[in-house]
């Protein structure tokens, strides 16, 4: 019985190995510690431009393969989102397995610290999905490699929802010959700290928003607050709506909801919203639909968190968010003139980055 625990061991650490190796990744860190109840990977992408800087995320992922897929394409995602927002950062994730609404306390949080640590900060993290400042406070009481704190940078969720907001409009100038939002349908999934910011940004200029999320209590607050349609989770893909907002977690564009979507654009702030980036970005360009690549329009978190690391001011981060409207515009027209998927354009324009800076391919 050991050796076939021994042999089936080796086996899963051949395939971790694997990916690795395939998606380009230097280092990953798995972290356990039963006293506290931290399960957590940490994942370093690249670190050709800086030090690999990318949130931590703490959701129930229903197994540890999940958990450890989601962090590999998360971290790979932040190498291209930093390098073409033309930072000095390489890329990183990590995650915690649990509940964050029953799982969380200040001893988890500082035994993630010590793990963040010991990389002697080759890995910088700040908050994500499930994840507050108020929690980074608790790293930050093990390890100085943690940006997102109260007092400084903060949360970062209003300077990504701003770049979302500005690479959307770009995504409009492309599509509709203007980047008015005023009377567009525009659907929401996900309506937490990114996307109760965003849903501001587009009612404000008068378009006609529908929201819809898990947790009810925070959708009934969104759509009191800034009259948006509510619609069932279920029910958000066949909305007939001029542009979809993916604003949670990530592969909802896949085979199932691409039969159901009624838009022209799609421009969220999730990460890795193609189930499968080859195969479903090229149906998107041959639907007509126009697709912002998630790293390069919700890249204005990393930025807030970046303003943090570098010492510049919050005012900094908005312009530089601002700055997603051209680099979303660019993506476009490339993709356009190229007759290339958008998504292939800007993962092009990241590892070119890199490469110029000494990196190897991707």
């Amino acid at each position: 019985m050991m050796a076939e625990t021994i042999h089936q061991t080796m086996a899963e650490v051949d395939g971790i190995l694997f990916h690795l190796s395939k998606m380009g990744h230097e280092q990953v860190l798995f972290c356990n510690d039963a006293q506290s109840g931290l399960k957590a990977i940490i994942a370093v992408h690249n670190t050709v431009l800086g030090p690999a800087l990318g949130g931590t995320r703490m959701w129930a992922y229903q197994n540890e393969h999940d958990a450890l897929r989601d962090v590999l394409r998360l971290s790979r995602g932040m190498t291209y989102k930093n390098a073409i927002s033309g930072l000095a950062l390489g890329g990183g994730k990590a995650v915690i397995i649990g509940d964050a609404r029953t799982m969380k306390s200040e001893a988890l949080f500082r035994r993630f610290g010590q793990f963040v640590q010991s990389l002697s900060g080759k890995y910088i993290t700040a908050e994500d999905v499930g994840i507050s400042p108020d929690d980074m406070v608790h790293v930050a009481k093990e390890t100085s490699h943690v940006v997102g704190l109260p007092g400084k940078s903060g949360d970062p969720s209003p300077v990504t929802a701003y770049g979302v907001y500005m690479g959307m409009k770009a995504c409009a100038k492309i599509q509709f010959g203007s980047d008015s939002l005023a009377g567009k349908r525009i659907g929401v999934q996900g309506v937490g700290h990114v996307g109760q910011y965003l849903v501001k940004h587009l009612t404000d200029e008068g378009a006609h928003v529908f929201v819809t999320d898990i947790h009810e209590e925070t959708l009934r607050h969104v759509s009191n607050t800034y009259g948006a349609a509510v619609v069932e989770p279920t029910l958000i893909y066949g909305v007939d709506m001029d542009i979809y907002a993916p604003c949670a977690l990530g592969a909802t564009i896949n085979d199932e909801t691409l039969s159901q979507l009624k838009c022209s654009i799609i421009a969220g702030a999730a990460n890795n919203q193609l189930a499968d980036e080859k195969r479903h970005g090229k149906i998107l360009m041959e639907r007509g639909i126009c697709y912002a690549p998630d790293f390069a329009i919700n890249a204005g978190g990393v930025i807030n968190c970046f303003s943090e690391v570098s010492g510049n001011s919050l005012e900094w981060s908005h312009q530089k968010a601002g700055e997603i409207y051209q680099t979303i515009l660019t993506i476009l027209q490339r993709s356009s003139a190229e007759n290339r998927p958008s998504y292939e354009l800007a993962n092009q324009m990241a590892e070119e980055r890199i490469l110029a800076s000494g990196g190897l391919n991707l």
